[in-house]
């Protein structure tokens, strides 16, 4: 016999809010330095808010400088991943609200370019 599983009320969504200022908390160079040292596993929420909005000039609370930062920063991130250095993770808390994390992956064992070489290599491409 299976047992009945009570009824709920279906429970209103909060609506989370954005945070009040989005800020561009780590450089490109920060963040290759985290990459670099970073044990398979390892976590850093890189962005909180939305990439695509925050760089986007009409829609963006941040300055210039900040949304070129953030561009920059998030190009970083990308080609990390592309060169299997890290797994890219959006993790929605509400409207144009996620935070952007990179976990490290496992580092390569067999002899190789250094991982900064990979990542100039691939930012040179």
């Amino acid at each position: 016999m299976i047992a009945a599983v009570p009824r709920t009320k279906p429970r209103a969504m909060k609506s989370a809010k954005r945070p009040r200022t989005p800020k561009v908390r780590f450089t490109e160079i920060e963040f290759c330095a985290w990459v670099a040292q970073a044990d398979a596993g390892d976590r850093l929420e890189y962005y909180r808010g939305s990439v695509v909005a925050d760089t986007l000039s009409p829609l963006s609370p941040l300055t210039e400088p900040e949304r070129a930062a953030l561009r920059t920063l998030a190009d970083g991130a990308y080609r990390a991943a592309e060169q299997g250095l890290v797994h890219l993770v959006q993790l929605r808390h509400g409207p144009d609200d996620y935070s952007y994390l990179a976990i490290a992956r496992p580092k390569p064992t067999r002899a190789g370019p250094s991982l900064a070489a990979r990542l100039v290599d691939a930012q040179a491409a």
